[in-house]
C-alpha cells in the first residue's frame, strides 16, 4: 500500500533498539556460517517488541537461507523452519514477537524488497536491519530501515525503496553485566585503564570521519548529478553545520584558544603531581627496604655474637660429648 510524505515524516522518528544479545547472536551465526563460506551472508528472524515510536530487538534467532551469487533473484527461505521455531520460543517468552529480520550485508543487496515482502506475512511492519559483523568497522554496526512505498509529487508510478531509520544500542543491567565480563576476558589483561580510553577514543574520532566521509562522497555525487537531491538529507547537513564554530571571528578564536590553554595547563599540572608522588612513593619504597635489610643484618650479627660466647661453646661440646656416648652404646648393644 503507497505510503504518503507525512507517514513518512512520522515513520522516520522511528527508533530502533538493539540489545547486545542480538549483536552476539548475529556475530555467532555468521562465525559458523564464514567457516562453510565467507562471503555469503546469512539471515535471522528479530524478536521483541514494537511500540509504534520505538522497536525493541531484544532476541533473534538464524534462519536457512541460501542465495545465488551470480543472480541475486534467485534465493532460498525455509518457511517451515521460522514456523516451528517462532513456536518454540513463544513458549519461553510470549512478551518477545517477531519485529523484523537482519542480514549480515554489509550492505543492501538487490533481493532484500523481496524477502522483506515475504516477511510480512509472518510480521505486519517488518524491520530490517543489516549488523555489520567485519572486524575493522568502526561506531553503530547497525542500519534500520523500513520498507516504504512512495508517491511521486508529479503523478509517476509509485516507487518501492528502503526508508533509514535511526538505531541505538541499548542493554539492560543484567546485559551490561554479561557484556562487562565478557570484554573482560576478550580485553588484554597488561592493558591499562589510560589505554583503553585513548583507544575508545581513537574509535571514537575513526567513526567520525567515515561518517564525514560519507556525507562528503554523497554531496559530489548529488552535485556531479550522479544522485538525486534528497532535501530531507540536505536540512540535516545544514543543521550539523550550523552547530559548528565560527572561526572566523576573532573574539571566538580568542575564548576557544584561552579555554584549550586551561584544559593542557590542569593536564600539565596533573602530570607534574603524579610524577612528584610517584617519586615520593619510590623514596619511601627504598627507605622501608634499606631499613628491613639493615634490622635483618643486625639480626644476623646478634645470633653469630651469641654463638661465640664461651658458654655458647660448651654447650654445643656437651651436646657432641653426649651424642658420641649414645653411639658407643648403640655399638655395645
Amino acid at each position: 500500500m503507497p505510503i504518503t510524505s507525512s507517514e513518512i515524516a512520522q515513520l522516520a522518528t522511528t527508533t530502533v533498539a538493539v540489545h547486545p544479545l542480538v549483536l552476539l547472536s548475529v556475530a555467532d551465526h555468521h562465525a559458523r556460517s564464514a567457516a562453510r563460506s565467507s562471503n555469503k551472508r546469512v539471515v535471522g528472524i528479530l524478536l521483541g517488541q514494537d511500540n509504534g515510536k520505538t522497536v525493541n530487538v531484544a532476541n533473534s534467532f538464524a534462519v536457512p537461507f541460501e542465495e545465488d551469487d551470480k543472480d541475486p533473484k534467485t534465493w532460498f527461505l525455509d518457511h517451515d523452519y521460522i514456523d516451528g521455531m517462532w513456536g518454540m520460543f513463544k513458549k519461553v517468552n510470549a512478551r518477545e514477537r517477531p519485529v523484523g529480520w537482519y542480514h549480515t550485508g554489509p550492505k543492501m543487496r538487490a533481493s532484500d524488497q523481496e524477502i522483506n515482502e515475504l516477511f510480512k506475512k509472518f510480521i505486519p511492519r517488518p524491520v530490517m536491519v543489516i549488523v555489520d559483523v567485519r572486524e575493522d568497522t568502526v561506531g553503530i554496526p547497525t542500519d534500520a530501515y523500513f520498507a516504504v512505498e512512495e508517491i511521486k509529487d508529479d503523478g509517476t508510478e509509485t516507487q518501492k525503496t528502503f526508508l533509514h531509520v535511526p538505531s541505538t544500542i541499548e542493554a539492560e543491567e543484567a546485559e551490561e553485566i554479561g557484556v562487562e565480563h565478557l570484554l573482560r576476558d576478550i580485553k588484554h589483561s597488561t592493558t591499562t585503564t589510560l589505554s583503553t580510553r585513548v583507544q575508545e577514543q581513537l574509535s571514537s574520532l575513526r567513526g567520525l570521519q567515515s561518517r564525514i566521509l560519507e556525507i562528503r562522497d554523497y554531496l559530489r555525487s548529488v552535485s556531479k548529478g550522479d544522485l538525486p537531491i534528497n532535501h530531507q538529507i540536505i536540512y540535516h547537513v545544514q543543521d550539523a553545520l550550523n552547530l559548528l564554530p565560527d572561526l572566523d571571528d576573532p573574539a571566538k578564536t580568542k575564548a576557544f584558544t584561552v579555554n584549550n590553554n586551561d584544559q593542557l595547563l590542569v593536564v600539565y599540572l596533573s602530570s607534574l603531581l603524579r610524577a612528584v608522588i610517584a617519586l615520593h612513593a619510590l623514596v619511601d619504597n627504598k627507605e622501608s627496604i634499606g631499613k628491613a635489610e639493615l634490622e635483618e643484618k643486625e639480626g644476623e650479627d646478634e645470633k653469630k655474637a651469641k654463638n661465640n660466647t664461651p658458654g655458647a661453646k660448651k654447650a654445643d661440646d656437651a651436646k657432641d660429648e653426649k651424642k658420641g656416648d649414645s653411639k658407643d652404646e648403640d655399638k655395645g648393644l
